[in-house]
């Protein structure tokens, strides 16, 4: 954390330096009521009462004390949010970068939802702790400390009757922050479950109103959440009770101090008010007293949060990039030599002794039943993951040297769930290269066939709603195709990028991409026979290896697995899948 702090140490330590002003404020003020009582009401210690004089006199002063401890608090308040503000920015903004740099398996490790609490509800809780460490802190220790000794300058026997206290006061905070401090983590555990219920849910909102499971989800959002409430009602019960426990000896140590300055004020060893006095600093003892029970909380807490955002800040890059930016003799060249590869977690391997050759400029259909691969396939030459076993190579290079900015530059990527932002049309298209011209843009949309879109709607200014909502699941789809265009490269990946579009759309897509990407390398993962009839070859998988490869002619006479694909399309047409 003193990477952080050491930027705002200036704001921290002028914030301290105000709060231990406003303190000493406070503290003065029980001095200045006391001479106001005895000197200037009473008389004692002088030749007689002061007068109104006298008593304007310290009042005033005590206004004036105030006031400036008002701006010393003002002050510190201002400089403590700007520092924990400021920290908790850099924090944020940090631990996002760092979320960006993470690998798909530790994405998948962490979850959503986690990620998400910790970006958030996490670093406001450390912003929190740091704001009540320095604010908080400063003036706790200083009321404490002041407090006892301005009791013992005032009278010894007020500071020793509050020194035998303090022991157990300070005894009942401990134990209940350290029955407590087990309870945080949990709550933010909680919390992870409950935000990642509420994405899931809201990504997957038609899906739920579909299935009329809307009270299925009810269900178990309130589990979560009620497990949530349950915990922190917990927590909150702990301080409940230890409030009115704190009040009662705080209480009881006033009670004794009033006790002992009226027998003392009996026997003339005490003036009124220095009584008075000794309960008003027993008073501010009293409030110090809460306040560290207070800052225990908000402290461990803040403390937990800490860890898990710092869990994040020092989790290193999933992969590690290579060196290699430079330029290939071959372009869009793609090798899979013995290449195995399992999921993290998984019980079986994925993918199993791989070994093919893409051709610069070759279109390659990929096939298979679900849960044979392909994904896994595509997904291993951009490294998303890394191959368990043998290597990947793009233009006769291993991926795992490239720096991964130069791997991805080289590779353009559609996948089957579009992911789509609100905006218009062009801010989506454009997504992946901003500063790309109006006809660029209008040409990449031309060749992934949204011409119908942009003419039902307002051209390149078509509004696009959060997630492609309002759109067809075609229309979303040919608007990623085209993002992925625009950004180029020489290889294209799509990962059934196509599937919901007709036959008669999917036909002039691929018509359009060997007219306009012709010497790009195209792998697709598609279902229907009709897509792998159009492309170069075909690769087969089925249960992670290689069944087949070759033209769609070839297949047909060598291999039974694409014999039965394509008879599991005949007589519905070939778009059924």
């Amino acid at each position: 954390m003193w990477g952080y702090v050491k930027r705002y140490l200036p704001f921290a330590m002028a914030a301290a330096l105000f709060m231990v002003a406003e303190v000493l404020m406070d503290l003065l003020l029980p001095g200045l009521m006391r001479r106001a009582v005895d000197e200037g009401i009473l008389g004692i210690g002088s030749s007689g009462p002061g007068g109104m004089g006298l008593v304007i006199r310290l009042g005033l002063v005590m206004i004036a004390l105030t006031l400036l401890g008002g701006l010393c608090g003002s002050l510190n308040n201002v400089l403590v949010h700007f520092a924990s503000q400021g920290m908790g920015n850099a924090m944020r903004k940090d631990c996002f970068r760092r979320c960006m740099a993470f690998s798909f398996p530790q994405m998948d490790r962490l979850g959503a939802g986690s990620m998400v609490t910790r970006l958030t509800n996490d670093i406001t809780q450390v912003q929190n702790f740091i704001a009540q460490f320095v604010r908080g802190g400063v003036r706790t220790l200083m009321m404490l400390g002041g407090s006892v000794v301005f009791l013992f300058l005032l009278d010894p026997r007020f500071g020793q009757i509050t020194l035998a206290a303090m022991p157990l006061l300070l005894g009942c905070a401990i134990l209940c922050v350290a029955r407590v401090m087990p309870l945080f983590p949990r709550m933010q555990e909680q919390l992870d479950r409950l935000n990642a219920i509420m994405q899931e849910d809201a990504s997957g909102l038609r899906l739920i109103k579909a299935c009329v499971r809307e009270s299925y989800e009810e269900l178990r959002f309130g589990r979560a959440s009620k497990e949530l409430a349950a915990t922190t009602v917990r927590v909150l019960l702990l301080f409940a009770f230890l409030n009115p426990v704190m009040n009662l000896l705080l209480s009881m140590v006033i009670v004794v101090i009033i006790y002992a300055g009226s027998l003392q004020a009996g026997t003339g060893s005490a003036t009124p008010g220095t009584v008075m006095a000794g309960i008003t600093y027993a008073a501010r003892l009293l409030n110090a007293v809460l306040m560290v029970v207070m800052l225990f909380q908000g402290i461990t807490r803040g403390y937990v949060s800490w860890k898990r955002v710092r869990e994040l800040l020092l989790t290193g890059p999933g992969l590690e990039e290579g060196s290699f930016c430079g330029e290939t003799a071959v372009h869009g060249l793609v090798e899979f030599r013995d290449v195995s590869f399992s999921f993290p977690g998984a019980a079986q391997p994925a993918l199993q002794d791989i070994t093919l050759t893409v051709r610069s400029g070759e279109t390659v259909a990929v096939m298979g039943p679900t849960g044979s691969g392909k994904t896994a396939l595509l997904s291993l030459i951009p490294r998303f993951y890394d191959a368990t076993g043998g290597s990947v190579l793009v233009d006769g290079v291993d991926v795992r040297r490239y720096v991964l900015a130069a791997l991805r530059g080289r590779i353009a990527f559609a996948l089957q769930k579009s992911e789509l932002f609100s905006g218009t049309l062009r801010e989506n298209i454009a997504w992946t290269c901003p500063g790309a011209s109006e006809d660029i843009i209008a040409r990449a949309a031309e060749t992934a066939c949204l011409s119908d879109l942009m003419v039902q709607g307002q051209g390149l200014d078509t509004p696009v709603a959060e997630r492609g909502m309002g759109l067809s699941g075609g229309q979303r789809q040919r608007v990623a195709l085209a993002r992925a265009l625009l950004k180029g490269g020489e290889i294209l990946l799509m990962d059934d990028a196509a599937s919901a579009l007709d036959v008669e759309t999917e036909a002039r897509l691929w018509k359009n991409l060997a007219r306009d990407f012709p010497g790009v390398t195209k792998i697709i993962v598609c279902q229907r026979v009709s897509t792998a009839h159009a492309a170069d070859r075909v690769i087969v998988l089925e249960q992670g290896r290689v069944a087949g490869c070759g033209t769609h002619d070839e297949l047909l006479r060598s291999c039974q697995a694409y014999r039965e694909i394509c008879a599991s399309q005949e007589g519905g047409g070939d778009g059924l899948e």
